[in-house]
Formats: structure tokens, C-alpha cells, sequence
């Protein structure tokens, strides 16, 4: 279990990142996935998370927040795997709610049929489920789901959660060039969100950080913008994510210590990670030495180097 930031986020503002789930223990080993290949598939929820703990060590970094006089917009699970995995969940998410902060989960959706898992999500203020496709194949493609997971449950629980959930519901649709971003496929997608979601906001993505499967690419701005519009002629309040996030990642104890909790769940270009160590007064030989240990690696993607957590299974 770790907690890292505040980060920057495109959707919560300044979000504190809360890691639920031991490294890459996922449903889904999405192609496109900015942390990797999952290392263990699974689909059967465990108690995986100590929310007493947790929820304390949230609170210490809170208070250690307002004394350095940053904000926090939101407290984000966003952990390297599935959040809804973690039978512990819904005890964190109201533990979490006691500072009276925001409380977000992102979620891959995959497990969203299952009634307890909905249950818990009620009890965030702001929820996200991904929606990469409607074409089952398609979906399995791109998200390469555990093999005992149904497409079609996955889009009744969808709807069930979207009927009953009474705070923030986001969907978030990661485009991949040559996959789901042609039209017939895109205007499923958006049929489906209007009609059996109704979000407050539907965002479409595209890989900005280093991918698990290297040939994947982002389509082009047309098309893109071609999304945009046919999400929007359905009615749907639409976002795109194609952009930097910033480097305004908030570092209030052990600058390399935080860097590496943050790597693990968020890649950082190498200009956020010398800043990160230019405001705490460290050397940038530090991150040297973590790669040469072989505990951070340097991946090259577009026109930068991101800075990659190497963990192994069951790290947290």
C-alpha cells in the first residue's frame, strides 16, 4: 500500500494517488497500459488493503499538506492494478471520507457486475469506468480481459451502476490507432454511453505515456477530433486527455522515496523528475543510481524519456 503526491490530473485537479492493490494484480493487461504488463490476472476479490492504515497514513500527509500550504482537489484510487479487487474497498472509501475531501475511484469496470463491488462504489464521490469498445472482440484485443470475464455482464453492470449512483460518474475511452478509433466502432461507444450512462463527463484518451505493447500508437489529431464529435452528437459531455499533464507533483518527504512510490502507478517525464529533485536540493545522481540498481528504468516515448518503476510481483 503506498500513497504518492499530490499529482497533477487532467480530471480531479490536485489529486492525492492512493495504491490499494499489490503491484500489477489486474483483471485486464490492457495493451496500452502506462505501467506495464499485469503480472497476475485475477478476477477474485481479496482483502489486499489495511484501510485503518492507510486512511492514517493519508491524514499524516494531509496535515503534513497544509503546513506547506498545498491543496488537495481529490483523494484519487488509483492504484497499479484493479481498486475493485480489494474486498477492503468500501471500509476505505468511508474511512477516506472522513477528512471531508473528495474521494475518487478509477476503475477498468471489469468486475462492475458484481453487486458488492457496486455497493462499494456508492460510497465515492466521483467514479470513472472504462469503456473501450462495444465489439467483444475488440474489447478483448485491446484490453485482454481474464478469460473468465464477460463482455456483456460488464456492460449490464454499467448500466445498473449508472442507474443508481447518486455521485460523479466519468467513463473514460483510451483510443488505439488501427483498433477502436473508426467511426462505426466509436458511434457504438458513444450509443452506448449516452443512452445506458448518461455521465457527467465522457473522456477520450490516448496513450501519452509509454505503452505495454510497444507497437501501439496514437491516432492522429483528425481523428481525434472525429471522436470528439461523434460522442458530442450524442449528446454527451465530452473531454479529451491528449495533453501533458504539468510537472506540479507535490514531494513533502524523501524526494526519491516519493519518486519511486509515484513511478510505480505514474510514469514522469525526466523533466518532472529533476524538478521533483531541484526543489528538495538533491542530486540527479540519485535517479542514476536507482537505474543503475535497477529499482527505475528510462523508456523512451515520442520526443521524452519517462522514468519507469521496475517492481516485481506482490511489491507494493
Amino acid at each position: 500500500m503506498s500513497i504518492f503526491g499530490p499529482v497533477p490530473s487532467r480530471r480531479l485537479g490536485s489529486s492525492l494517488g492512493i495504491n490499494n492493490i499489490p503491484y500489477k494484480i489486474c483483471s485486464y493487461t490492457c495493451v496500452y497500459c502506462q505501467i506495464g504488463p499485469t503480472l497476475r490476472m485475477e478476477t477474485q476479490r481479496q482483502h489486499y488493503s489495511d484501510p485503518e492504515e492507510l486512511a492514517a497514513r493519508v491524514k499524516k500527509r494531509l496535515s503534513q499538506l497544509v503546513e506547506t500550504g498545498e491543496r488537495v482537489d481529490y483523494l484519487t484510487i488509483v492504484p497499479d492494478g484493479e481498486p475493485t479487487l480489494d474486498l477492503a474497498l468500501e471500509e476505505l472509501l468511508l474511512r477516506l471520507k472522513e477528512t471531508g475531501i473528495p474521494v475518487a475511484v478509477i476503475s477498468n469496470a471489469s468486475l462492475i457486475s458484481k453487486a458488492d463491488v457496486r455497493r462499494a462504489l456508492y460510497v465515492a464521490d466521483w467514479v470513472s469506468l472504462k469503456i473501450d469498445a462495444l465489439t467483444e472482440n475488440l474489447w478483448k484485443r485491446i484490453d485482454r480481459p481474464h478469460p473468465s470475464l464477460d463482455h456483456g455482464d460488464i456492460l449490464v453492470g454499467m448500466e445498473e451502476f449508472a442507474r443508481s449512483y447518486k455521485g460523479t460518474l466519468c467513463s473514460e475511452t483510451m483510443l488505439v490507432k488501427g483498433l477502436n478509433d473508426g467511426p462505426a466502432e466509436l458511434e457504438k461507444v458513444a450509443r452506448f454511453i449516452s443512452s445506458s450512462l448518461s455521465p457527467s463527463k465522457a473522456y477520450i484518451s490516448v496513450p501519452t505515456r509509454p505503452p505495454a505493447a510497444s507497437w501501439v500508437q496514437m491516432p492522429d489529431a483528425e481523428t481525434v477530433a472525429a471522436a470528439y464529435a461523434i460522442f458530442t452528437e450524442q449528446g454527451i459531455d465530452t473531454e479529451t486527455l491528449t495533453g501533458y499533464e504539468g510537472n506540479a507533483f507535490v514531494v513533502t518527504d524523501d524526494p526519491v522515496e516519493e519518486i519511486l512510490n509515484i513511478t510505480a502507478v505514474h510514469p514522469m517525464r525526466s523533466d518532472a523528475v529533476k524538478e521533483v529533485l531541484r526543489r528538495k536540493g538533491s542530486d540527479e545522481k540519485s535517479i542514476d543510481r536507482l537505474v543503475a540498481e535497477g529499482r527505475i528504468r528510462r523508456v523512451q516515448y515520442g520526443n521524452w524519456v519517462y522514468y519507469v518503476r521496475v517492481m516485481k510481483e506482490g511489491e507494493r
